[in-house]
């Protein structure tokens, strides 16, 4: 026998044994579950159709009733508290208003309601709309009609009653035998409402049609009308069955159905005839309605069904066998043609006794290995593909949008509502760390934010390419408070991982994806705020991107007053004119580019300022100050750094000084700045404090950095600008008194070394104050 035709006898049997078994185990089940199945799904539809029912008895009825009672006690169109005070006897033209609005009322709600009466139980007056007004009403002949609900009322404890259906003649006062009437329910209600009905001041009652119940049986259960009755908790008929039917000795056994469960239903026998008995409770009067069907009406049915399942069964066997032919050949082509291409692609000679499946099955092994390899190399290279994929997503506004497999790669399945973009600095906390120990370190964190659980949300975290760490939220709710739970998962992971308090900043949400590139340049540029707001761990503030676009300057003379200090080498006005540039750069709305950039200024004058005095530092000689400011983390260690090289300097500026005729050089400025209006030149100063001009110039260039012509200049300055702010002097005296010839000369000078003239500075003087 050929390969192929063995291939195809297996797939043959195979196929025809699992129809056969399959087509029979369902015979079984089938004929087995229908048998009860079906009859249980009549039992749960007739219960379906009764739970209609009595919700439509309960609202079209029961609850309409009660809606009167309310509004003819709570409403404003009758006075009850009137009929309540006894006024019937004495006031009967009101009287004949409130049975008139009785009659209205009764004859808007026509359909279920007979009549309306209001009964005053301490005077045994009724005021009805139907019977009008009757004194000693419970004490009359027609009272047999009405004295059940008022001796229960007066006796109740509860505030309302539900009698059962009792028939009462049109004409109550009539003694003529027989006439027309009808089975009426009556609901009695306490005046007022909360009051019981033996404590009631009146009592209304309203007549309920009990055709009104029937109707609503009979049009929504009609096969079922007559076997249907409505039962209240102590037993008696209330509607649905004749009275004297339940009493006879074959119906007796009716109250042995009888439950408390709410809603159910049971099987049981009355007489001969079996019946299943459905029944449902109507909570405004705690009634159930019952209904009997008999039980051969559901055998009938499934017997029919069962007979119709097993013929199905039967032909679902021929027409498996058949079946089962035809796809074994069906599905022996396709394998024929796999097996030809097996060999084709593989140039593979299978051993003769080798059938198709044999071939088919070391193919998909070899295929499975290169699979294998081929998903470690995918394994190995995903976090680069993921990064590269948000670094897509990110700049997405210049290249487009990431294709849907890079979408899917990161998690993002479907399109989310709203989107937030969150900047974590961590790049400070990694810098000291070696690459390997770096990027094991990043991997767990970026792990750990990614495994962060916000409901109905996606968390996307990775590196950039600065060593900070990105995390975008896809939400389909834009909370704030889900920006604020995300803040405060992600700052104790990364405070956890890299062992320091991080900052990070936090974006707007966009609606898009394409907005994404713009929240992250948000966020971008909140973070460059971290710097100078070390003390705020998240940074959201909107009024830091307004600082971006601001055109405002730190002003000039906070940097030529920290070089003038220096100059003067007094600690505590450089310390204070630090503080005040590092307090303007955290309070002001200069951008932070700007305010790097001043700073870098003020590392450059410094470092100029020790060149010029020939200082080196004496633990670390010719040391690079730019770059030991590029590792200063935040303002506050740039202070703190600048301070303490300052202080150094001036420790060790003091001790060389003591070595190099401090006192003498201190005597020429004591002279210089008592004689400024006086001849300071080089020589006449140099004479006065025993000194040769070449040796006093050489201690002012190595002492204070400067010449001493520019120094001289300096405290003239210094003073002019002095007498200028105290505004009592004229130019030409200022001049004069700081010993310029001229006062165009002192100008000039002026304006050389503040950028100003001295009237502006004045101007500039009054305009700040």
């Amino acid at each position: 026998m050929k390969k192929w035709n063995s291939a195809f006898t297996s797939l043959a049997f195979s196929y025809m044994s699992i129809v056969l078994v399959i087509v029979l185990a369902l015979c079984s089940v089938f004929y087995i579950y229908f048998s009860g199945s079906y009859k249980e799904e009549l039992r749960s539809k007739n219960q379906l159709i009764l739970e209609n029912t009595a919700r439509t008895i309960e609202t079209s009825v029961l609850q309409r009733v009660q809606q009167i009672y309310l509004e003819l006690s709570l409403g404003k169109k009758a006075d009850l508290r009137w009929a309540a005070d006894s006024a019937f006897q004495t006031d009967l033209s009101r009287a004949v208003e409130l049975q008139e609005l009785l009659k209205s009322v009764a004859a808007s709600s026509s359909d279920i309601v007979q009549g309306i009466h209001i009964y005053e139980p301490k005077h045994h007056v009724l005021l009805s709309s139907i019977y009008g007004m009757n004194f000693q009403a419970d004490q009359r002949e027609s009272a047999v009609y009405y004295k059940d609900w008022m001796e229960e009322m007066r006796s109740s404890t509860q505030s309302s009653i539900w009698t059962r259906a009792r028939w009462v003649p049109e004409d109550i006062h009539s003694s003529v035998p027989g006439g027309s009437g009808e089975n009426l329910i009556t609901y009695a209600h306490s005046y007022p409402f909360q009051s019981s009905g033996a404590d009631s001041d009146l009592i209304i009652a309203i007549d309920v049609k009990e055709s009104a119940i029937q109707g609503i049986i009979e049009n929504m259960i009609p096969s079922q009308y007559e076997s249907t009755f409505i039962w209240d908790p102590s037993g008696s008929v209330v509607a649905g069955l004749d009275q004297v039917v339940a009493e006879q000795p074959g119906t007796s056994g009716l109250h042995q159905w009888m439950r408390e469960e709410e809603s159910g239903s049971f099987n049981d026998k009355l007489g001969s005839t079996s019946y299943v008995v459905s029944y449902e409770t109507l909570p405004s009067t705690g009634w159930k309605i019952y209904s009997a069907v008999p039980a051969s009406l559901f055998y009938e049915q499934s017997l029919v069904v069962n007979k119709v399942i097993l013929a199905i069964c039967f032909l679902a066997i021929l027409l498996g066998v058949v079946m089962s032919g035809i796809w074994a050949k069906a599905i022996y082509s396709p394998i024929k043609r796999l097996v030809g291409r097996i060999k084709d692609l593989s140039g593979w000679t299978p051993e003769p006794a080798a059938n198709a499946y044999t071939l088919i099955d070391t193919a998909f092994v070899k295929l499975n290995d290169k699979v294998s390899t081929l998903e470690e190399t995918l394994q190995a290279s995903s976090p680069l593909i993921k990064r590269n994929a948000v670094l897509h997503l990110l700049h997405s506004g210049r290249t487009g949008l990431p294709h849907e497999e890079e979408l899917k790669l990161l998690g993002i399945g479907r399109e989310y509502r709203h989107y937030a973009c969150l900047l974590l600095n961590s790049r400070e906390a990694l810098a000291p760390l070696s690459s390997g120990n770096m990027q094991a370190v990043m991997e767990r964190l970026i792990h750990q934010l990614e495994s962060l659980h916000l409901p109905e949300c996606r968390v996307i975290a990775e590196e950039l390419p600065d060593k900070n760490i990105v995390v975008i939220l896809c939400a389909d709710e834009s909370a704030d408070v889900l920006l604020e739970q995300l803040s405060e998962q992600v700052l104790p992971e990364a405070r956890q991982f890299l062992g320091l308090d991080t900052q990070l900043s936090q974006s707007s949400w966009a609606d898009t994806l394409s907005d994404i590139p713009a929240i992250y340049t948000e966020a971008q540029t909140l973070l460059k705020y971290a710097y100078f707001l070390p003390g705020h761990h998240v940074l959201k503030d909107r009024r830091l991107l307004e600082r971006e676009d601001s055109l405002e300057e730190i002003p000039q003379t906070m940097l030529l007053k920290f070089k003038d200090k220096l100059q003067a080498r007094h600690y505590a006005e450089i310390e204070a004119a630090v503080e005040q540039m590092v307090q303007a750069m955290r309070e002001g709305r200069y951008p932070a580019d700007y305010c790097h950039f001043i700073l870098a200024s003020t590392v450059f004058i410094y470092s100029d300022y020790l060149k010029s005095v020939r200082y080196k530092d004496p633990s670390q000689g010719h040391s690079d100050l730019y770059n030991q400011y590029l590792k200063v983390t935040s303002i506050q260690c740039f202070q703190e750094w600048l301070l303490d090289s300052v202080s150094t300097f001036l420790a060790h500026t003091e001790k060389r000084n003591s070595d190099r005729a401090l006192s003498t050089l201190e005597s020429a400025k004591h002279y210089i700045e008592d004689h400024l209006s006086g001849d300071l030149s080089l020589e006449a100063v140099s004479s006065q404090v025993f000194l040769s001009a070449k040796y006093l110039s050489r201690l002012f260039k190595e002492e204070l950095g400067i010449t001493y012509t520019d120094y001289v200049t300096s405290r003239r300055m210094e003073r002019a600008k002095t007498l200028i702010e105290k505004q009592n002097m004229t130019v030409e005296q200022i001049a004069s008194t700081v010993g310029y010839a001229t006062a165009a000369y002192f100008i000039k000078k002026f304006k050389d070394n503040y950028g100003c003239t001295p009237g502006n500075y004045l101007r500039s003087m009054a305009n700040r104050a």
